[in-house]
């Protein structure tokens, strides 16, 4: 509990200190009561062959890597030796990447966008369906969106850093069609903290089912499409269609650059391309929307 009471001290986002709790509740039972310089690699070996044997190898690398950081806490707090957790670095099943369900090809685009366009659930849910392929944000990014964040005047939206993955500020640049579904948006919603509040509950975001049950009732399936699937749609056709650095991609998309000094840098150096690139691409949209005939687009080389 120190340690996660060091991590709500330094800002972690709430999701993250909820995980490390739940974390915390698997190791508990078995170590939670023992001295932490006592505590041996057979007995956290345990908990994870118990995660093993059920299937959940996501939840043994986290559990592991949890008690490591605890350790490792206590040892720099000369309340222990060493990290025992360390030791079993490779010591169950790692678990396999899993790609999250997305459509790429434009004419899939163009049903999926029409669909949107005529779905008869809640006014709310369709607005932010609509929106979330022109932002391509993190569906939790968007589902968590402020009003304090939104600059009609500027056309941009200020992520702040606590809501992003990577801790860092975020700022889009906002198309002619993000500004007008943003607008729509304040009719229903102004005057409240949260752009997109759940129908009678206007204290809080919208739930993170909400986008991927819409999807559903659309009839797309979890193979097909998710509500994360938008960022590799704008990530796959931005890119195929050679008319944008692979910077401003992934600048547009927030994704880390290890190399800080260059980070800085490419924030500022792309800020032009990314604000034509955002109309670009929503004019696009527009376009597969419209059911318009869809251009295969040249290659690089071919450009």
């Amino acid at each position: 509990m120190e340690y996660i009471d060091k991590a709500a001290r330094e800002g972690r986002s709430p999701a993250t200190l909820l995980k490390l709790r739940w974390t915390r509740d698997w190791l508990l039972p078995a170590v939670g009561q023992r001295p932490v310089d006592q505590i041996e690699p057979h007995e956290l070996l345990a908990v994870l062959r118990h995660q093993e044997t059920k299937g959940n190898l996501e939840t043994a690398r986290r559990t592991r890597a949890f008690a490591s950081q605890v350790f490792r806490y206590a040892v720099a707090t000369a309340r222990a030796k060493g990290d025992p957790a360390a030791l079993l670095l490779g010591a169950v099943a790692a678990p396999q990447p899993k790609h999250l369900a997305a459509i790429i090809d434009p004419n899939r685009a163009g049903d999926l966008l029409r669909a949107i366009a005529a779905y008869s659930g809640q006014p709310l849910t369709r607005l932010g369906l609509a929106l979330a392929p022109h932002v391509f944000v993190r569906p939790g990014e968007l589902r968590q969106a402020e009003w304090s964040e939104i600059d009609f005047d500027a056309a941009i939206w200020r992520i702040p850093a606590g809501r992003m993955k990577q801790r860092r500020e975020h700022v889009l640049p906002l198309s002619r069609q993000s500004l007008d579904l943003f607008r729509r948006l304040q009719a229903l919603t102004a005057g409240g903290r949260y752009v997109f509040p759940p129908l009678g509950k206007p204290t809080k975001p919208m739930s993170e089912n909400t986008a991927t049950t819409a999807l559903r009732r659309m009839g797309f399936a979890a193979d097909e499409m998710t509500a994360h699937g938008f960022r590799a749609m704008a990530s796959t056709l931005l890119n195929e269609s050679g008319k944008w650095s692979p910077d401003a991609i992934e600048r547009a998309l927030a994704h880390k650059d290890g190399d800080q000094v260059r980070a800085a840098y490419h924030r500022g150096a792309h800020w032009n391309e990314r604000v034509a690139m955002a109309q670009w691409w929503s004019d696009y949209l527009d376009t597969l929307r419209s059911g318009a005939a869809v251009l295969t687009f040249p290659t690089r080389r071919e450009a």
